[in-house]
């Protein structure tokens, strides 16, 4: 598990290769990520947009952008946290991702970014 504190607001993700859903014969590779946003601030916050950089040791980089996360924008009271997981296919046995999420203060309506902490997606024969 990684996690990063940014503008009061923490990010964890824990990562879990799918065998079951992997077809390495082919060169197909599901990982699958859970994700748990903390609210540390004093005040709700709105996850807006998410905006992920995924590096596959085979394909190499591509980029995914869009709103909220897993169809939803969700508001995190003070205190709180929201969990999701979702997953991602690599072409290959080791990639990993990073990225950001803009945030809004819903007391003042600021945005602002959080970065969501690098983390490694491997095969875990490959750790041997």
């Amino acid at each position: 598990m990684v996690q990063l504190v940014t503008e009061g607001v923490s990010i964890k993700v824990e990562t879990f290769y799918q065998e079951a859903q992997s077809n390495p014969l082919i060169s197909e590779y599901l990982f699958a990520y859970r994700i748990t946003i903390e609210n540390l601030t004093i005040y709700e916050i709105r996850l807006l947009s998410r905006h992920w950089h995924i590096i596959d040791s085979a394909n190499g980089h591509r980029e995914v952008q869009g709103e909220g996360v897993v169809g939803e924008q969700p508001i995190i009271a003070p205190g709180r946290s929201y969990q999701y997981t979702s997953a991602c296919n690599l072409s290959s046995e080791i990639g990993k991702m990073y990225g950001t999420y803009l945030m809004e203060n819903l007391l003042n309506k600021k945005k602002f970014t959080v970065t969501i902490p690098e983390f490694n997606m491997v095969v875990p024969a490959k750790l041997n």
